[in-house]
């Protein structure tokens, strides 16, 4: 890689290397070099323990009153491959991944290569100059994100997330549906869904409608691939 184009990175990066080896082997993908040890591979490997840790923690200090379901869905947006292709592309950095031939044009250049290169990015900085400068480059890129995880000021997180992508996406504002409730008026739980359009998704059922729609709204989320499902969804 000519030295113009890793300072052309570093500056998008906001940040210097003392070993640019190291940088070059986060661009280095495994179909471009005999060696798999000399691609980022294992940098990736590293790199989303690291994402992970940074934001669990993040998440974990800026919303005491959250509960670990509430915690775990948010992260699992936050870091998903999605996510992270996202901000790669909306850095511009996939244009310097060095690939192997036929990889060009490739569907997953812009999506599993390019969050694979996100987690390489953080391990290289990591490696080069301590957790604390992958950590500050990792609040950095994810502000706008952490900041969109409120959800008590955007209303629901969730709900809040899923009419931006409706909006821009289908030009349209999700409804929200009542379709049962149970239980005694001092103890009832309610079912609800959203529609988008034509498109009915999986219902969910909450302690009261306000949390029975954001889940209805994480399904619904699940299912437009704009949040992976890591984990179990806690009572949904």
């Amino acid at each position: 890689m000519e030295q113009e184009a890793l300072q052309q990175i570093e500056q998008v990066i906001g940040y210097s290397f003392s070993d640019r080896n190291l940088l070059i082997k986060a661009f280095t993908h495994s179909s471009s070099t005999d060696d798999r040890l000399d691609s980022n591979e294992r940098q990736e490997f590293l790199g989303d323990a690291i994402l992970a840790v940074v934001i669990c923690q993040t998440l974990f200090e800026r919303f005491p009153d959250y509960p670990e379901g509430d915690l775990t869905k948010i992260k699992s947006m936050m870091v998903s491959r999605k996510t992270c292709a996202e901000i790669v592309k909306e850095l511009g950095l996939q244009k310097y991944l060095k690939i192997g031939k036929g990889m060009n044009g490739s569907r997953s250049l812009s999506g599993s290569l390019a969050a694979g290169l996100l987690e390489a990015i953080i391990a290289a900085i990591c490696i080069d100059g301590g957790f604390d400068e992958a950590q500050n480059f990792i609040l950095r890129i994810f502000a706008s994100l952490i900041s969109q995880a409120d959800a008590e000021e955007n209303q629901g997180n969730f709900k809040s997330l899923l009419q931006q992508h409706a909006q821009q996406h289908f030009n349209v504002t999700p409804v929200y549906g009542l379709l049962d409730e149970k239980g005694p008026d001092h103890d009832k739980c309610f079912e609800t869904e959203v529609v988008i359009g034509d498109r009915h998704f999986k219902s969910a059922w909450g302690t009261n409608k306000k949390e029975a729609e954001q889940k209805a709204a994480f399904n619904a989320l699940v299912e437009l691939d704009i949040i992976e499902q890591t984990l179990s969804d806690s009572g949904d």
